[in-house]
């Protein structure tokens, strides 16, 4: 058979995929491949440039490299723009001169980034002012890199998707980081208005990013370099740099020059020809299918393949009848899933929806005729796999529709891995279904790292890791085996290649009590910022009082003990033991209120006062006159022990939980940990305190005799914590609740809650290491518990002396927020007060 030529103009996603496809049905025996892209690499995911700004992944970018290319017989003109087809003499011609000729032509030139028209933005018509960046290629994000080196602040105009994972990317360099997004909402293309609006909060509150919505940027003010961005009110944000994000454009014009059918982008039919020429074919961003341009990876995926069968011939009949938009994306560390519609459109439309601001979840579902036809998720996606399962293939629904959006009942995590399809897609970055991961597993591959490095599944914005998991872990044990364990999965931060037991040995033997020391000590390539925190926990862990902090480890609440707000205030939780407080502490937090101007004053679920809306200047002088310890209700630490009433007034009280409590909380109070600890105590079973879905719960049963929990959940997943043991006294409870800290605060991993760390572990092995203590392990827990509550220090003591001169300055613009309305029944008239109302 006569070989032909097949020229590919486009080595980004869509085209390199398009050509492995080819690959794939031996379309290597039959074409000559000559491939040109506009930059000088080799094929990467643009999906993980947020993680290269961020300053990691930049190893894993690559999908394929030049080698790859060479392997392949595929000729590669890396860095060379071809500028015209020639049609009618069937050549392309590069920017370099060269002139190819082609039997068969794949236009596949992607995108490019949106510029809005603005002042100030250019130099002249084709140079950007310094200090302002696009974020599509490699290029533009080692370049922000560089930039954001001896820069503060950056302002990103545009609050979707990439936009805020530019926002996100550029804070792990700590910068101050505005996004401005001209729209009233956050991803709107993925979230309706109440979700957008939770996911400001959780930008602002847990992330320090300020988020300004509904406001247009005019202009870009500058001084020879960026200096600030005028809104449309007129008012000027600050700014050392700025990241546009405002969209993506077709690259058509490489189809208009070569007079294709252009309109949004390059028309196409169901085989993915142009529809002027049947021996070009267009895919990715610039194709243009029954009116529809699609921006998404797995549409692209389904194109390259119904591409490669027609080309190759392996199926002449295939036919693109146009893609279901189903996205999971980790978005600035927040898991959102979108599909299908967002509201009800019709009127016998079903509409389900669960909201938690507080938690950062809202999950909404549209059913129509008994068949999903829409969902959004975020901050929990738990459901992900079986709705889009739904979404796609219209299977029958629960009659109970809220089971869509919670696990009340049904299979296990492992059983709805047994049950999915093997068509599901599981990454829908990298386009793997089920089907590819359980092949992989049958070829050999056993170990989830591995199944992820032969398929690419979890290479791209990587919220889909634990259905891979689930998924590789069903299938190895489905074909007798067990999962293996790679060595980087057991690393307990990405840039050091130790176990969380071997770095701590290290670090003990090396005496590195600072992050930098360990960077220089253990990281081959240097500093790694997302390490930074978890590696500052740690150390805090192994060296209590000698441990040496260093304020551009930590995360902004840590670096000021309050928690930042979304107007760029923060909020004040004194420590109240127990929750018992007196009238002299109340006095003064109203006394706090009044002085500081307050606005909202918030009874809190763990049984505390919350003072919202503190300036960050104001802070250290709120401690003072407060004159209490820190709640803790910011740092990943043991925060609080909610209590009854016990014995003094209850009716039923078995014990006093109220006193053993407020000794709990004295005793262990602040500790840092790996994530967040949450206690109760209640005074018997009727579980007034709600222990039994704690991450440390205690329960009386008479004749002070306790039972201690553990590993108890009450968020989107409940979770009944176990019993570890039954004992006797309070200074058992207490002694055995410091025991369990300490193993979980030495062997946790970063952020793993007692929920997940718990049946890790499994109850019978911590019963066994802990309460009978089979290792001989107690005696050193206790010791090094010791040593931690000895070391404490009440952080709300650095207001009388800062750490940094700037660490309570006023750094961050303030926006103005809504009054708290009264609710006290009062006879005022309707309107607001400014010191806040109980709520």
């Amino acid at each position: 058979m006569k070989m032909l030529d097949l020229v590919v103009i486009g080595n980004g996603m869509a085209g390199a995929r398009a050509v492995e496809e080819i690959l794939a049905r031996a379309g290597g025996d039959r074409f000559r491949i000559t491939m040109f892209g506009d930059e000088p690499y080799g094929n990467y995911n643009r999906i993980m440039l947020s993680h290269v700004l961020a300053g990691e992944g930049a190893d894993e970018i690559y999908l394929n490299p030049l080698q790859w290319y060479q392997d392949n017989d595929i000729t590669l003109h890396a860095g060379v723009r071809v500028v015209r087809v020639d049609r009618f003499a069937r050549k392309v011609l590069a920017d370099d001169g060269t002139v190819l000729a082609y039997d068969k032509l794949i236009i596949a030139t992607g995108s490019r980034t949106f510029f809005p028209p603005m002042d100030g933005m250019w130099v002249d018509d084709r140079t950007l002012t310094p200090g302002v960046f696009g974020f599509r290629t490699m290029d533009d994000t080692t370049a922000m890199v560089d930039y954001a080196r001896d820069r503060h602040s950056a302002v990103v105009i545009g609050g979707g998707l990439l936009g805020l994972e530019a926002a996100y990317g550029l804070q792990q360099h700590g910068l101050d980081v505005h996004v401005v997004q001209g729209g009233p909402i956050l991803m709107n293309q993925q979230l309706d208005e109440e979700a957008g609006a939770i996911l400001r909060r959780v930008l602002e509150r847990k992330l320090g990013i300020t988020v300004h919505t509904g406001r247009r940027p005019t202009a870009i003010r500058s001084t020879g370099s960026v200096a600030g961005v005028v809104l449309g009110d007129g008012t000027t944000i600050d700014t050392d740099m700025v990241v546009v994000t405002a969209g993506i454009r077709p690259n058509i014009g490489l189809g208009v020059v070569s007079g294709l059918t252009v309109e949004r982008a390059i028309v196409v039919d169901d085989q993915m020809r142009s529809v002027d020429d049947g021996d070009i074919y267009v895919v990715g961003e610039c194709a243009q299918h029954r009116g529809q341009v699609y921006g998404l990876v797995a549409p692209l995926w389904e194109q390259a393949a119904v591409l490669a069968d027609h080309l190759t011939g392996a199926d002449p009949q295939a036919a693109y009848h146009g893609s279901r938009n189903a996205t999971k994306l980790k978005v600035a560390g927040v898991d959102v899933a979108s599909m299908g519609i967002m509201r009800p459109e019709h009127d016998d439309d079903e509409f389900v929806r669960f909201s938690e601001p507080t938690r950062g979840v809202y999950k909404s579902v549209v059913v129509r005729a008994g068949r999903l036809v829409g969902a959004t998720l975020l901050g929990d996606v738990e459901k992900v796999a079986f709705l889009t399962q739904s979404f796609d293939r219209g299977l029958p629904l629960p009659a109970e529709r809220v089971e869509l959006l919670f696990s009340l009942a049904g299979p296990t995590e492992a059983e709805g891995a047994a049950e999915m399809d093997d068509t599901v897609v599981a990454c829908n970055c990298n386009g793997v279904s089920k089907g590819a991961l359980t092949a992989c597993v049958a070829g050999g591959t056993t170990s989830v790292s591995g199944v992820m490095a032969a398929t690419r599944a979890g290479k791209g914005c990587g919220s889909c890791k634990p259905l891979v998991a689930q998924i590789v872990e069903w299938a190895v044990k489905q074909g007798g085996g067990e999962v293996s364990v790679a060595e980087s999965e057991a690393w307990y931060v990405p840039s050091i290649p130790l176990g969380k037991p071997a770095l701590i040995e290290a670090i003990r033997a090396q005496g590195l009590r600072s992050v930098s020391q360990v960077f220089s000590a253990l990281a081959p390539d240097g500093e790694h910022a997302p390490s930074k925190m978890p590696l500052a926990s740690l150390l805090k862990v192994v060296w209590a009082g000698e441990f040496v902090e260093e304020k551009d480890a930590r995360f902004i609440n840590d670096r000021v003990h309050a928690n930042i707000q979304r107007d760029g205030t923060f909020s004040v939780v004194p420590r109240m033991a127990g929750g018992v407080t007196t009238s002299d502490e109340l006095r003064r937090i109203a006394d706090v209120a009044d002085k500081f101007a307050i606005p909202l004053i918030k009874v809190t679920g763990g049984q505390r006062i919350d003072l919202l809306g503190v300036r960050k200047e104001d802070l250290p002088a709120v401690w003072a006159d407060l004159g209490m310890p820190s709640g803790y209700a910011y740092g990943k630490s043991m925060r609080t022990v909610k209590t009854c009433v016990g014995t003094d007034f209850c009716r039923f009280g078995l014990g006093d939980s109220t006193q053993l409590g407020i000794e709990i909380e004295e005793r262990f109070s602040g500790l840092e940990s790996p994530a967040k600890m949450k206690l109760a105590v209640s005074g018997c079973p009727r579980n007034c305190a709600e222990s039994l879905v704690k991450d440390i719960g205690i329960v009386a049963v008479g004749e002070d005799r306790w039972e201690v929990y553990v590993g108890g959940a009450a968020g989107a997943s409940v979770r009944k914590g176990d019993l570890l043991a039954t004992v006797a006294g309070r200074a058992e409870a207490i002694r055995l609740t410091g025991v369990f800290m300490q193993y979980y605060r030495e062997n946790a991993t970063w952020l793993e809650r007692t929920y997940d760390f718990v049946p890790r572990v499994g109850l019978d092995e911590l019963k066994a290491l802990l309460v009978d203590d089979r290792d001989g392990i107690v005696a050193g827990l206790q010791e090094r518990m010791q040593t931690a509550v000895d070391a404490y220090v009440d952080p709300w003591t650095e207001g009388r002396a800062p750490a940094t001169t700037g660490q309570f300055g006023d750094a961050l613009p303030l926006i103005p927020l809504p009054q708290v309305p009264v609710r006290d029944g009062s006879s005022s008239p309707a309107g607001t007060k400014p010191t806040g109302a109980m709520a």
